[in-house]
């Protein structure tokens, strides 16, 4: 075993032993869930906060995630390196971006125990930076063709196709390149059209406005809460609008801690995203959240979470406090919440409008959360109940291992749902049973 691995399991063993010291210190909370969720007081962790991660096991031959009474799930493409994001052309193809974090200089022994026990979960290594093309020429539900489509890119992640433009999100900026309908690859050298910091939180979702004219997209803070100050986070913890013609960017909204997936509510015209919160607080404090998106928005970090709830292990700014605005519905403590797409009413039988949402599981708390893809129904654009599983299984039992790791989620070309599992290395498509 490694030293990385032996430290690995040190770290888990002290990890268990904290766990423990915190269950005995009162009941778990309640699931912090829904327009109205009740958001525990916050229980600082200190030095020490609560470290758990499955280790990566990936799926048995034959084993698959459960789906929802109604639905079937199949694997559309297997033996990829760490999907991350979907995105369907007009033509039927398939892309999928293939990366991952990457090490970091590690500040102190709990950065190291962190990296250690990311590298169990595979959640950190080396990153494929490539986009792969998958195509299911005869419509069968399973891509036949898997093929490089881009190469030697920067951590790539969120793709979008405009006309003959195709844009990619990697960790450091957007980047233009010419696309020909069909193309089984593109080879050709891209301009870049804004640049971000990289690291931290790495991952760049794009989404085009409806009319074409614009790009957003999410550039995540380089750490939990500004723990290095907050000039090193200038530009970050925001979405970001591209006006293509001008060549102009500005931010769209902020305070975003780690804003991912997005989505156009259909309806209104609304744009929603789903944001991973901060760390050391607590299971279910603060909670994830799908939230819509004002232009100009602030929604808090670091200074404070769901609304105006104050970080006091932050230096605070009173009048960004005052400006804060509460999100719209709760995801539960750490569930990671990465994907979205809108799902029209009928795609999934038995599931009304509303939005898709790929959880990628926690690390910190005490129960592990996420690790599913859940469902929010919508109504007159806005959310309006329970939220419901779609995938679940993707964790054993026991916690102490996963399967899989939900990550991005789309329509696919025959309108089915679209599953990345980072973990599996694994494409699903769910369907009716």
């Amino acid at each position: 075993m490694s030293l990385s691995g032996i430290f690995a399991r040190i770290v888990a063993l002290i990890g268990g032993a904290a766990l423990q010291w915190r269950r005995l210190q009162g009941a778990a909370p309640e699931p912090a869930w829904g327009s109205a969720p009740v958001v525990p007081a916050a229980k600082p962790q200190g030095a020490l906060p609560t470290l758990k991660m499955p280790s990566a096991r990936g799926w048995r031959d034959g084993q698959i995630p459960t789906a929802a009474p109604g639905l079937k799930v199949n694997a559309f493409a297997t033996g990829l390196k760490h999907p991350r994001w979907i995105e369907t052309l007009p033509n039927g193809d398939v892309l999928v971006a293939e990366s991952n974090q990457v090490p970091s200089p590690v500040r102190n022994v709990f950065g190291y125990a962190m990296q250690a026990t990311m590298r169990r979960a595979s959640a950190l290594g080396v990153s494929a930076n490539r986009i792969t093309l998958l195509r299911d020429s005869d419509g069968d539900g399973v891509a036949e063709t898997q093929q490089i489509f881009m190469e030697g890119l920067n951590q790539p992640f969120g793709m979008a196709l405009l006309g003959d433009t195709f844009y990619v999100g990697n960790t450091d900026g957007v980047v233009a390149f010419p696309y020909v309908a069909g193309a089984d690859r593109i080879t050709a050298p891209g301009k870049k059209l804004v640049s971000f910091k990289p690291g931290g939180h790495w991952t760049r979702s794009l989404l085009p406005s409806p009319d074409g004219r614009k790009l957003y997209a999410g550039v995540g803070s380089l750490t939990n809460i500004a723990d290095t100050g907050m000039e090193a986070e200038q530009g970050r913890a925001a979405i970001y609008e591209l006006d293509l013609a001008s060549g102009s960017s500005r931010i769209f909204a902020g305070g975003l801690r780690n804003a991912v997936g997005m989505a156009w509510e259909p309806t209104t015209g609304v744009l929603w995203t789903v944001v991973n919160e901060r760390d050391g607080l607590g299971d279910e404090t603060p909670p994830d959240y799908l939230t819509s998106v004002r232009d100009g928005g602030f929604y808090g970090w670091p200074y404070c979470y769901w609304g105006q709830t104050v970080d006091d292990r932050v230096p605070q700014d009173p009048a960004l406090v005052a400006k804060a605005i509460t999100p719209d519905y709760a995801l539960g403590g750490h569930t990671a919440s990465l994907g979205l797409c809108w799902m029209p009413a009928g795609t999934l039988p038995g599931f009304p409008d509303g939005m898709a949402i790929g959880q990628h599981g926690s690390w910190n708390r005490s129960t592990l959360s996420g690790y599913k893809v859940v469902f929010v129904p919508f109504a007159n654009g806005r959310p309006s109940g329970p939220a419901r599983d779609i995938l679940s299984g993707f964790l054993a039992p026991d916690e102490k291992e996963s399967y899989g790791r939900p990550v991005g989620v789309t329509l696919g070309p025959d309108g089915t749902l679209l599953v990345a599992d980072d973990v599996g290395d694994v494409i699903w498509r769910v369907t009716v049973a």
